[in-house]
């Protein structure tokens, strides 16, 4: 790999890192009236679909820089990691992550489609 190619995954890779703060951080968002309209405290998961279109552009874009799996897969690992340490061990040792299906959906709406994408670039 070139020096441009490394810098260029590494920037995947912080994307991960960032995605993956984001989503856990917006994870518990609701229509309650105060950020979203008033529709009975209904709770919207966004960061799921935020998780099922970025985590599949990554891992594509990883695959494009090296013929390696475990290239094209960093970002999704790193995503799952961060995912993993933010959520269970957040700041001040509070759980971030919800302990609802919001938390399957989110590691379900990331990681199986980025694994679908890992899996038809390497087949």
């Amino acid at each position: 790999m070139s020096t441009r190619d490394r810098l260029f995954l590494g920037v995947l890779l912080l994307d991960s890192v960032l995605l993956a703060a984001l989503e856990l951080l917006y994870l518990p968002l609701r229509f309650d009236g105060v950020l979203l309209p008033d529709l009975g405290e209904f709770p919207f998961p966004a960061s799921a679909l935020v998780a099922a279109l970025t985590m599949p552009a990554l891992v594509y874009l990883a695959g494009r820089i090296s013929p390696r799996t475990s290239v094209a897969a960093a970002p999704l690992m790193v995503w799952v990691v961060c995912i993993g340490v933010f959520g269970l061990a957040g700041p001040g040792g509070d759980r971030v992550l919800a302990e609802d299906w919001r938390a399957l959906l989110l590691l379900a709406g990331g990681a199986l489609p980025a694994a679908f994408t890992l899996g038809g670039s390497r087949g």
